[in-house]
């Protein structure tokens, strides 16, 4: 259930905000989705070995689950402390990695990348990373692109700041996830309560089957 819970949780980030993917000039196929994709997948598989060692009652199966399940609850307890612990390092970071990725807009090979910076751009209604002046040193010119414009036109961009939005992208999706952050808290303990749960339970199981097996031989 844990698994399949993640697993939802980052197939609807891929569908929502998918787009979010493609601006990291390093790192383009790692995102909030497709790690909670990745994550749910293995819970899911390692579940469904736990369920055929409980069908089974077999004690090597039902040990593999809990010393797996526990690894895997121990490494999100482990992620979660480190990123509030260098949050500060994660954000310079993340903004540095993203004014990277501003270089590759418009170039061969990056339509991902183009096509992503303006849909965010045009949907958070902002400019550039941390403010509109991040396009200058793309362009080399006081330019932006035109989805930073409050109304879209051809070459709108190259009209003055005063008809560009000014809020940074950055922050736009930083808040965004802040909005959000009650659902994610919530979905977050329901899931370490169902790990628990799997935990108690598989070696619970386990210790019957060894007294089990004890009584019989």
């Amino acid at each position: 259930l844990g698994g399949c819970g993640i697993l939802g949780v980052g197939v609807w980030l891929s569908v929502t905000q998918g787009n979010f993917a493609t601006l990291s000039s390093s790192l383009p196929s790692l995102s909030a989705a497709n790690l909670l994709i990745a994550v749910g997948t293995i819970i899911m598989v390692i579940g469904c070995l736990g369920c055929v060692g409980a069908v089974k009652e077999s004690r090597p199966l039902l040990l593999t689950f809990f010393i797996l399940l526990l690894l895997i609850f121990f490494l999100e307890i482990l992620s979660i402390m480190l990123f509030f612990i260098y949050q500060d390092e994660i954000d310079h970071y993340a903004q540095r990695d993203l004014k990277k990725g501003l270089q590759l807009f418009g170039t061969e090979g990056n339509v991902g990348l183009t096509n992503a910076w303006m849909i965010v751009q045009t949907d958070f209604r902002c400019c550039g990373v941390t403010n509109h002046t991040d396009w200058f040193e793309v362009y080399n010119a006081s330019r932006v692109p035109d989805s930073c414009c409050l109304e879209y036109s051809d070459n709108c961009g190259l009209d003055n700041p005063g008809t560009w939005w000014t809020a940074p992208c950055y922050e736009r999706v930083k808040d965004w996830l802040n909005e959000n952050l009650v659902a994610l808290w919530i979905f977050a303990l329901c899931t370490a309560l169902t790990q628990i749960l799997g935990l108690v339970f598989s070696m619970t199981m386990f210790c019957q089957a060894v007294k089990v097996e004890t009584f019989y031989a």
